[in-house]
């Protein structure tokens, strides 16, 4: 900031435009797939910020050229890597969650509770977790209470539907038929 250094302007444009149109196309190839996996968020986040600090680039150095002010430069490197810096706080989050085993975003826990308790046959549940198994599959397990049991049909279906309504991709169900026993393996306040 103090000694800024003078620009190629006309040369550092030209480069910027092309890394631009290169990673804006890239860019949006990952864009549809974002929402679904973490990985493909985080491509999509660097392409993204790749264009971005292009951009900023071209614009930096055509006010370089027309106004003179060098010190442009350097402040604009500063915007830019702020900018990276707070796109990209959600793509972190998400992979905290992701190592703490934590239900992915967008899961609807009471739902799922209220799907369960609905299906035929079942009087109560407890020890339901949902959490990643990978980006793009994720896991359930439950304790169905359940005093006439059920058969693999019952389990196939409900695995489908959860499949179908819920994107859990991994479902394990153990089905108790004693609810006055409780389970040894859940305390009774784990839902």
């Amino acid at each position: 900031l103090r000694e800024p250094e003078p620009v190629a302007g006309v040369t550092v444009m030209v480069v910027a435009g092309i890394g631009i149109l290169i990673n804006g196309f890239t860019a949006m190839l990952f864009a549809r797939g974002r929402k679904d996996d973490i990985n493909i968020e985080g491509a999509y986040l660097h392409m993204a910020a790749d264009a971005a600090v292009s951009l900023g680039v071209v614009v930096s150095a055509a006010l370089i050229i027309w106004t003179g002010w060098l010190w442009l430069d350097p402040v604009t490197s500063l915007v830019i890597c702020t900018t990276i810096l707070w796109s990209t706080t959600s793509l972190l989050r998400g992979s905290i969650d992701m190592s703490m085993a934590a239900a992915p975003k967008g899961t609807d826990i009471a739902a799922i509770k209220i799907f369960l308790l609905e299906r035929p046959g079942v009087s109560g549940i407890h020890d339901l977790h949902v959490w990643p198994i990978s980006t793009t599959e994720t896991a359930l397990t439950c304790h169905l209470v359940m005093p006439t049991g059920a058969g693999d049909a019952f389990l196939m279906e409900t695995a489908q539907m959860l499949r179908a309504s819920f994107r859990i991709g991994h479902t394990t169900l153990q089905i108790e038929t004693h609810p006055d026993n409780g389970c040894a393996l859940a305390p009774d306040d784990v839902v």
